[in-house]
Protein backbone atom coordinates (compact mmCIF):
# COMPACT_ATOMS: atom_id res chain seq x y z
CA UNK A 1 0.00 0.00 0.00
CA UNK A 2 2.62 2.53 1.06
CA UNK A 3 6.34 2.37 0.45
CA UNK A 4 7.65 3.07 3.97
CA UNK A 5 11.32 2.50 3.06
CA UNK A 6 11.91 6.07 1.88
CA UNK A 7 11.53 8.84 4.47
CA UNK A 8 10.07 11.29 1.94
CA UNK A 9 7.37 8.81 1.01
CA UNK A 10 6.48 8.63 4.70
CA UNK A 11 6.21 12.43 4.89
CA UNK A 12 4.21 12.48 1.67
CA UNK A 13 1.89 9.76 2.97
CA UNK A 14 1.27 11.68 6.21
CA UNK A 15 0.53 14.79 4.17
CA UNK A 16 -2.11 12.98 2.09
CA UNK A 17 -3.61 11.33 5.14
CA UNK A 18 -3.86 14.74 6.84
CA UNK A 19 -5.36 16.28 3.69
CA UNK A 20 -7.97 13.51 3.49
CA UNK A 21 -8.94 13.90 7.14
CA UNK A 22 -9.16 17.70 6.75
CA UNK A 23 -11.38 17.17 3.70
CA UNK A 24 -13.65 14.85 5.69
CA UNK A 25 -14.00 17.48 8.43
CA UNK A 26 -14.90 20.11 5.83
CA UNK A 27 -17.36 17.73 4.14
CA UNK A 28 -19.19 16.97 7.38
CA UNK A 29 -19.20 20.68 8.29
CA UNK A 30 -20.84 21.48 4.96
CA UNK A 31 -23.41 18.69 5.28
CA UNK A 32 -24.31 19.67 8.85
CA UNK A 33 -24.56 23.33 7.83
CA UNK A 34 -26.87 22.43 4.97
CA UNK A 35 -29.29 20.76 7.35
CA UNK A 36 -28.89 23.48 9.98
CA UNK A 37 -29.83 26.27 7.55
CA UNK A 38 -33.60 26.74 7.73
CA UNK A 39 -33.57 29.65 5.28
CA UNK A 40 -32.24 27.57 2.36
CA UNK A 41 -34.88 25.98 0.14
CA UNK A 42 -35.07 22.18 0.07
CA UNK A 43 -34.31 22.07 -3.66
CA UNK A 44 -31.09 24.01 -3.11
CA UNK A 45 -30.14 21.61 -0.33
CA UNK A 46 -30.79 18.67 -2.65
CA UNK A 47 -28.68 20.29 -5.38
CA UNK A 48 -25.77 20.83 -2.98
CA UNK A 49 -25.99 17.20 -1.83
CA UNK A 50 -26.05 15.91 -5.42
CA UNK A 51 -23.03 18.06 -6.27
CA UNK A 52 -21.28 16.78 -3.14
CA UNK A 53 -21.78 13.24 -4.39
CA UNK A 54 -20.54 13.83 -7.95
CA UNK A 55 -17.94 16.62 -7.49
CA UNK A 56 -17.06 16.40 -3.80
CA UNK A 57 -13.82 18.39 -3.53
CA UNK A 58 -14.90 21.29 -5.77
CA UNK A 59 -18.36 21.45 -4.23
CA UNK A 60 -16.95 21.67 -0.69
CA UNK A 61 -14.59 24.41 -1.83
CA UNK A 62 -17.39 26.31 -3.60
CA UNK A 63 -19.70 25.97 -0.58
CA UNK A 64 -17.06 27.27 1.81
CA UNK A 65 -16.39 30.26 -0.47
CA UNK A 66 -20.05 31.04 -1.26
CA UNK A 67 -21.66 30.36 2.13
CA UNK A 68 -18.78 30.46 4.61
CA UNK A 69 -19.93 33.62 6.38
CA UNK A 70 -23.42 32.16 6.79
CA UNK A 71 -21.88 29.02 8.26
CA UNK A 72 -20.13 31.14 10.86
CA UNK A 73 -23.32 33.01 11.79
CA UNK A 74 -25.33 29.81 12.13
CA UNK A 75 -22.60 28.15 14.19
CA UNK A 76 -22.36 31.20 16.48
CA UNK A 77 -26.14 31.34 16.92
CA UNK A 78 -26.29 27.63 17.76
CA UNK A 79 -23.39 28.01 20.19
CA UNK A 80 -25.11 30.93 21.93
CA UNK A 81 -28.35 28.95 22.21
CA UNK A 82 -26.51 26.00 23.70
CA UNK A 83 -24.70 28.29 26.15
CA UNK A 84 -27.99 29.90 27.19
CA UNK A 85 -29.57 26.47 27.72
CA UNK A 86 -26.64 25.38 29.90
CA UNK A 87 -26.80 28.60 31.94
CA UNK A 88 -30.57 28.21 32.45
CA UNK A 89 -30.08 24.63 33.57
CA UNK A 90 -27.33 25.62 36.01
CA UNK A 91 -29.47 28.43 37.43
CA UNK A 92 -32.39 26.03 37.86
CA UNK A 93 -30.25 23.45 39.63
CA UNK A 94 -28.42 26.02 41.74
CA UNK A 95 -31.61 27.64 42.99
CA UNK A 96 -32.84 25.11 45.46
CA UNK A 97 -35.08 25.88 48.35
CA UNK A 98 -33.43 26.58 51.67
CA UNK A 99 -34.14 24.14 54.53
CA UNK A 100 -36.47 26.68 56.11
CA UNK A 101 -38.47 27.00 52.87
CA UNK A 102 -38.72 23.21 52.49
CA UNK A 103 -39.93 22.80 56.07
CA UNK A 104 -42.45 25.64 55.65
CA UNK A 105 -43.78 24.08 52.46
CA UNK A 106 -44.01 20.66 54.12
CA UNK A 107 -45.78 22.22 57.15
CA UNK A 108 -48.38 23.79 54.87
CA UNK A 109 -48.89 20.40 53.21
CA UNK A 110 -49.40 18.76 56.61
CA UNK A 111 -51.86 21.49 57.61
CA UNK A 112 -53.85 20.99 54.42
CA UNK A 113 -53.83 17.20 54.91
CA UNK A 114 -51.90 16.43 51.73
CA UNK A 115 -49.12 14.59 53.56
CA UNK A 116 -49.01 12.79 56.86
CA UNK A 117 -47.08 13.79 59.98
CA UNK A 118 -44.56 10.98 59.34
CA UNK A 119 -43.89 12.30 55.83
CA UNK A 120 -43.45 15.79 57.26
CA UNK A 121 -40.88 14.47 59.76
CA UNK A 122 -39.00 12.70 56.94
CA UNK A 123 -38.93 15.87 54.83
CA UNK A 124 -37.81 17.89 57.85
CA UNK A 125 -35.02 15.43 58.63
CA UNK A 126 -33.84 15.44 55.00
CA UNK A 127 -33.91 19.27 54.87
CA UNK A 128 -31.93 19.62 58.08
CA UNK A 129 -29.36 16.98 57.10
Amino acid sequence: MFDWSDSWSVVWSFFWIFAFIAYLFALFAVISDLFRDHELNGWWKALWIVLLVFLPFFTVLAYLIARGSGMERRANRESQQAQAAVENYIRGVARQASPAEEIATAKSLVDSGTISQQEFEAIKARALA
